[in-house]
């Protein structure tokens, strides 16, 4: 059993991410989710986490975070997302309660109260966990790992040298690539490869309640991507849930990985390639995933959901 939290900006591929989770209640154990202003503002993530959670009944305790990064203003990506964050579906209503307006301090407590060590998953920019680890110092003893989607050290998205999550907030990453903890990073070197074809989007239709859910986020989703070049659609966020699952359907290499906060590199995820360093190899860097079974995983999770 795995005791994670989940720290996120829903978006998309972070609803799916959740919902794979959830339904892996034998194999994972969420102590709680925390929202962050990433792909929309906090206030517009908060009710897609609200709506995600309230769909499939869900009792998990939802926490709100930082509105803004560190030091910059917010950048949203509604070119991407959606006005909403997450437009496609039609939810009635956000009933899901809130248990805490302080994301870094319910994160902490849910940690200090469970009995083992708890897997930090950053799916939108590392605000949140960044605090967490400069408020909260001890913390890390209680940290397994921290599984990241984010970076990349082949290309951008935002901009040429920059992944989205990344770029909004680099000084938060910059804190989590030097904190020394186990990280594991599915940057865009995996995530573009961890794709869902159109006719497998398809196939979702009618399925099920939430294999529905999952069809109406992913058409939205998946015409939203051609814009910028995708014919399928990679789920990004799912492959930080995923490794999680099943490492064994991913591979990668160790790196000492850093990232720059300024000039136009801004945001700029890069690795120690060097021999010999005395940088500390402290980040599995993911880099290629079997894109069936991954699928496989999704697929299996909404069914489950779906009562199948």
């Amino acid at each position: 059993m795995k005791h994670i939290i989940i720290d996120c900006d829903p978006g998309h591929d972070d609803a799916l991410a959740i919902l794979t989770a959830i339904a892996n209640r034998k194999k994972i154990n969420i102590l709680g989710v925390t929202t962050i202003g990433g792909n929309q503002t906090l206030e517009k993530v908060t009710a897609n986490a609200k709506n995600i959670l309230e769909y499939v009944d869900s009792s998990i305790p939802l926490a709100t975070g930082q509105a803004e990064p560190l030091t910059k203003s917010l950048r949203i990506a509604p070119e991407a997302h959606g006005d909403s964050g997450m437009d496609g579906p039609y939810f009635h209503g956000e009933k899901y309660p809130i248990a805490s307006d302080n994301a870094v301090l319910f994160m902490y407590n849910k940690m200090m109260e469970c009995d083992h060590k708890v897997i930090l998953v950053g799916l939108g920019p590392l605000t949140n966990i960044a605090l967490l680890l400069k408020v909260f110092p001890q913390i890390k003893n209680k940290i397994e790992y921290i599984s990241i989607m984010g970076g990349g050290l082949d290309h951008g998205n935002i901009t040429p040298l920059a992944e989205f999550n990344i770029y909004v907030d680099p000084e938060a990453a910059k804190i989590i690539f030097q904190s020394d903890l186990p990280i594991v990073m599915s940057g865009l070197d995996v995530t573009e490869k961890a794709e869902i074809t159109v006719d497998e989007i398809e196939s979702l239709q009618h399925k099920g309640r939430v294999s529905h859910l999952a069809y109406e986020l992913l058409h939205f989703y998946n015409q939203s991507g051609r814009q910028f070049g995708f014919t399928n659609s990679p789920i990004h966020d799912l492959c930080a849930i995923a490794y999680i699952l099943n490492p064994e359907i991913f591979s990668g290499s160790f790196y000492s990985v850093d990232v720059v906060t300024d000039g136009t590199a801004r945001g700029l995820t890069f690795a120690d390639k060097r021999f010999v360093s005395d940088k500390t190899k402290n980040t599995l860097v993911l880099d290629e995933v079997d894109r069936d079974k991954f699928v496989d995983l999704l697929i299996g999770a909404l069914a489950v959901l779906d009562g199948n």
